[in-house]
């Protein structure tokens, strides 16, 4: 099989945190309403231990509208 047949590499998610190269479990789903529509959603992708971090620094700024599983 040559190099253009070979299917691409699946590549994992991690977690958006600086440095952070853990697997990503948690999505979380957020906008800035003075930029993005109501129903737009931007995403950051969190490991267990950044989820709490990463969030806050949403919510303190009230752009979380949510966080689900990473599937």
């Amino acid at each position: 099989m040559s190099s253009t047949d070979e299917a691409p590499a699946e590549v994992e998610a991690t977690c958006s945190a600086k440095g952070c190269q853990a697997p990503a479990t948690h999505q979380l789903l957020w906008n800035n309403p003075k930029l993005h529509t109501p129903d737009r959603r931007k995403v950051w992708l969190a490991c267990d231990e950044h989820r709490g971090s990463l969030g806050d620094f949403l919510a303190a700024r009230q752009f979380l509208r949510d966080v689900v599983p990473h599937a």
